[in-house]
């Protein structure tokens, strides 16, 4: 890590001299630095609230060098979702920015470092964990586990790349998101003229690339047998990509770390991995059409209660087979299921008593 600062304001969990002067530890042959900071965060037990403290620990290490020499080392809506018969799969204009590439490493690796995403999750669940034993135990010590599941997913209060859109409740009757996981390729937050943009993980359309009769080149044969799915109403149509191994794919914008994103014009790239033996077809899922919002439409539909936000791990978005996980109902429960709570009570009711 090249460059740390800690930013509070003040408030009513901060606690006083809550920083140090300097850091609770430094190691100047390994330039490794650790900062705790502690908060105090509300509990309530029947009648009675109090505050308990809470430490939160950092630590940072400088890289040697560069970042590129130690990168081994460093941590809208629709009413329809119909396909047409000869097309290309990937048909129309091509989404904004769908043409970048990421840098950030895999999760395959469990000796990798967290990243942001894994880090905060991890932090989420130990919460979790922790508000258990201290309602149960009143000992306030955490005896949960340290590491993250396979598979996770946890509420979040603002959308973000990455994160998924769970229909709510009030989505039920609304054929084309009814029920409906949508990935959020991009979160609209960079450019004010770009409203957020995602694809829907949960309608395959029980087809195969070659069943399109794609005019296309590549899709017609290096991408014949790959599953088709609907990813939303609006006409313009791409692919999403796992890549676990590789810290970087030029041509495609990164989501999440080992989750990508393409679209028409970065069709040759995708092909190019597929016949060099980077990646397999089986690593890429094939969306026609997306789902899109204006700058704040998304954002008034999340506050009238359409969507839930979740974070979630990258093997949830390509996890399973193409009929379990892919499926219309099942990946909506799972979601729900592990974002725990009251969420996981909705996943088990009839449409009609939610």
């Amino acid at each position: 890590m090249d460059l740390w600062c800690a930013h509070a304001k003040n408030n009513d969990f901060l606690l006083r001299k809550s920083f140090f002067e300097k850091p609770t530890c430094w190691n100047s042959r390994n330039s490794l630095m650790a900062l705790e900071i502690r908060v105090s965060r509300k509990q309530c037990l029947s009648n009675c609230c109090r505050y308990r403290p809470v430490l939160v620990r950092a630590m940072g290490k400088k890289s040697p060098g560069n970042s590129e020499s130690s990168s081994s080392n460093s941590s809208s809506s629709g009413n329809s979702d119909h396909s047409k018969a000869g097309g290309d799969g990937l048909k129309g204009n091509n989404p904004p920015g769908s043409n970048k590439s990421g840098d950030t490493g895999s999760l395959k690796s469990h000796h990798k470092p967290l990243d942001w995403r894994e880090f905060r999750s991890l932090l989420y669940l130990q919460e979790q964990a922790d508000n258990a034993d201290f309602v149960c135990n009143q000992d306030g010590m955490f005896s949960g586990s340290k590491s993250l599941p396979l598979k996770w997913a946890h509420p979040i209060l603002t959308p973000e790349s990455g994160c998924l859109l769970v229909a709510t409740g009030k989505l039920d009757g609304v054929r084309t998101f009814e029920r409906t996981v949508v990935l959020l390729l991009r979160s609209g937050t960079k450019n004010p003229q770009e409203g957020p943009f995602g694809v829907v993980l949960n309608r395959p359309l029980h087809k195969k690339m070659k069943h399109m009769n794609p005019s296309n080149v590549e899709l017609a044969t290096t991408f014949a047998d790959c599953h088709l799915h609907f990813g939303g109403p609006l006409d313009a149509s791409m692919f999403v990509l796992r890549n676990w191994e590789t810290t970087g794919l030029v041509g495609f914008e990164q989501v999440m770390p080992g989750v990508y994103f393409g679209s028409r014009n970065s069709l040759d790239e995708a092909s190019g991995l597929v016949k060099k033996g980077t990646l397999k077809p089986q690593d890429f899922r094939f969306f026609i059409g997306y789902a899109g919002w204006q700058i704040d439409q998304l954002r008034e539909e999340i506050e009238s209660d359409y969507w839930y936000l979740a974070a979630c791990s990258a093997n949830l978005i390509f996890g399973g087979s193409q009929n379990n996980a892919t499926s219309a109902g099942g990946l909506w429960e799972e979601i729900l299921q592990l974002m725990g709570g009251h969420y996981s009570d909705l996943s088990r009711k009839p449409k009609q008593d939610i």
